[in-house]
């Protein structure tokens, strides 16, 4: 897509459909460097047996795929107490970050899920990530109260 979007533009965001898995995959793979196929096929094909609010969105803008977001929610896991949402993926068409379309998926997650009774949405960003980083600052988003703990895996002796 290219251009810019203007101010007459409308973003307009829908559930995800299983033909929006190769524009997720070209746009991701524009911000990654690789195709990955089968993790977004799996993720996909979670979102269509999922029934009620959607949590996986596209963006379309001009009637042509502009962004999609990945979400799930969770009842219970990581010893709360309260449903939480957790943001999997976001991504944006290059020429097209800066212009709204995160902001408009990120606002339709939210309507989303406070029309299932989630209260907290959470996410991980990768430390050197300051485009995203700053589009999580601007959206509110703040540290969690929680430390992520990595183990590395392998043969122990």
């Amino acid at each position: 897509m290219e251009g810019t979007l203007t101010e007459r533009d409308e973003v307009v965001v829908r559930g995800l459909v299983p033909e929006d898995l190769e524009s997720v995959v070209t746009i991701d793979a524009r911000s990654t460097g690789r195709r990955r196929e089968a993790y977004f096929g799996t993720k996909l094909r979670q979102n269509l047996l999922e029934t009620g609010i959607k949590v996986s969105l596209a963006a379309e803008c001009r009637g042509t795929f502009a962004g999609f977001l990945l979400a799930r929610v969770y009842y219970g896991e990581f010893g709360t107490l309260e449903p939480v949402a957790v943001l999997d993926t976001i991504g944006v068409h290059p020429t097209l970050r800066g212009k709204g379309v995160g902001g408009a998926l990120l606002e339709q997650l939210l309507v989303n899920l406070c029309g299932l009774g989630v209260g907290t949405l959470r996410t991980e960003v990768a430390w050197e990530d300051a485009l995203l980083l700053g589009f999580f600052h601007r959206a509110g988003f703040r540290p969690a109260p929680r430390l992520c703990l990595d183990l590395p895996v392998m043969p122990r002796s």
